[in-house]
């Protein structure tokens, strides 16, 4: 491989997947009750560490997350470029986190220092498994024999593909981050009100409420009704299911999208740092698909070979 290939954890990968396609993890680090909680270690399972992490917000302990900071992102990354490799990052939106922009300056440092090395960062557009599955995919192409550039550009190239349609049980953690006013949140909980939410359209892509439903019910069905009006090409995608804590509203989804075509579907719990956001009972779905942004920009990327996306370092 003439290349390494990074993904902040938000990212969502399984631990098989990570070791399979040898991505690398750079970690947030979450606080719950006062202590620090590394996202992903490589030692203790991710799975084993999110339902502890879900049990302990349902209990009401305290949780907070923070950025990567650009010095976590060299120390990471400069150790490819001493075995003589480069590297591509792919991070959660810029719209929801500030690591994109501290990728970004960690980038620029080291290609200074390391010249005629090549740090590409890729701003997913997206969070958990949408920004997974946009790095599986570049995994794939290097697997393939493509090269740094390519891999960077079928990235920029489909991003905005990458949907996104999630929906969760308790909306204080919407109210606390600012999603949702106080007084929406008090008067969901008590007529039962399930919001909808999504990776916008909008060129720093932000997670927003794009709908609501009455009761958890509803909410999935209306997840699946989503795969059904925007997935493309169904049976030949890997389709990801993320829950926090509540596996059997995640089995219950995958059924549904098999009787709509999908074949290969990851479930897993949701990724801490998202989590935080959002709470245990959390139920999200990614998958490649109509792009966002409409009709338009879809002719557009069609219209744009690989290869030819815009350059970003």
């Amino acid at each position: 491989m003439k290349f390494d290939l990074y993904v902040d954890s938000s990212a969502n990968l399984t631990d098989g997947t990570i070791e399979e396609y040898s991505i690398k993890v750079i970690p947030y680090i979450c606080m719950c009750d006062g202590r620090e909680v590394i996202c992903y270690t490589g030692v203790k399972t991710f799975e084993e560490e999110a339902k502890d992490y879900y049990r302990a917000m349902a209990e009401g302990k305290d949780v907070s997350s923070s950025l990567i900071t650009k010095e976590r992102i060299m120390d990471a990354i400069e150790q490819s470029l001493k075995a003589g490799k480069d590297a591509l990052m792919v991070t959660i939106s810029a719209g929801v986190s500030g690591t994109y922009e501290q990728a970004v300056k960690a980038a620029k440092e080291l290609m200074e220092k390391y010249e005629g090395r090549k740090v590409y960062i890729a701003d997913s557009a997206n969070a958990g498994y949408g920004e997974g599955l946009l790095a599986l995919n570049a995994a794939k192409l290097r697997e393939m024999g493509e090269d740094i550039d390519t891999c960077r550009d079928w990235i920029e190239n489909n991003k905005f593909r990458m949907n996104s349609s999630f929906t969760v049980n308790d909306l204080k953690y919407l109210k606390r981050g600012g999603r949702i006013s106080a007084a929406t949140a008090i008067a969901g909980t008590i007529l039962n009100i399930k919001p909808l939410l999504w990776a916008d359209s909008g060129p720093v892509a932000k997670i927003g409420v794009c709908g609501k439903v009455k009761g958890r019910k509803k909410s999935i069905a209306t997840i699946a009704q989503t795969y059904k009006e925007r997935a493309v090409f169904p049976e030949a995608q890997t389709v990801a299911i993320c829950h926090g804590d509540c596996e059997e509203d995640a089995l219950a989804l995958a059924d549904m999208l098999r009787g709509m075509g999908a074949t290969d579907i990851t479930i897993t719990y949701f990724d801490i740092v998202c989590g935080t956001h959002v709470g245990p009972g959390s139920l999200a779905l990614f998958f490649i698909g109509k792009d966002r942004r409409g009709e338009a920009a879809e002719k557009a990327r069609k219209a744009t070979p690989i290869g030819a996306a815009k350059k970003k370092a």
